[in-house]
């Protein structure tokens, strides 16, 4: 059994924002597996990501949404020549909660959790909740101390 050393490997940040689709796989991943989020990108990372050598470049250009294309200049190092476009994504007037938690920029369970207790605007139809987008923006606009049980 390998020892596990007293200093353990230096951590550097990594702040990205995924796709709700993509963050709701990791978490289930996560769950599931019973690891850390953390964890998990960084064996993916270390498994899948091979940015040393001609193949694994063109595997990970192959992932990206964005169509690279890459050239040799000579010895020299590769030059990487792409495109990337943004478009935003307008919410709907009507939200689910896990739209009102992007809009808001909290957790779906925070948003449930303000919802059950009166606190944040929303209906309840059957099992689910709705949101309006007005609602939330209003209601986020509203002084904390003017905001009442709704």
């Amino acid at each position: 059994m390998p020892r596990k050393s007293a200093h353990p490997a230096p951590k550097e940040a990594l702040y990205v924002r995924l796709p709700p689709e993509a963050v709701a796989k990791l978490d289930r991943a996560a769950e599931a597996l019973g690891v850390a989020k953390k964890d998990l990108v960084a064996g993916l990372v270390e498994r899948h990501v091979d940015p040393d050598s001609r193949r694994g470049l063109e595997e990970l250009g192959r992932l990206s949404p964005a169509r690279l294309v890459t050239t040799r200049v000579g010895e020299g190092p590769t030059v990487t020549v792409g495109s990337y476009s943004f478009h935003p994504v307008e919410l709907p007037d009507v939200l689910t909660a896990e739209q009102a938690g992007q809009l808001l920029q909290i957790p779906v369970a925070t948003v449930l959790e303000l919802a059950e207790a009166g606190e944040l605007p929303g209906r309840r139809l059957g099992s689910l909740w709705r949101f309006s987008r007005a609602a939330l923006v209003a209601w986020l606009a509203e002084p904390r101390g003017r905001r009442g049980r709704r």
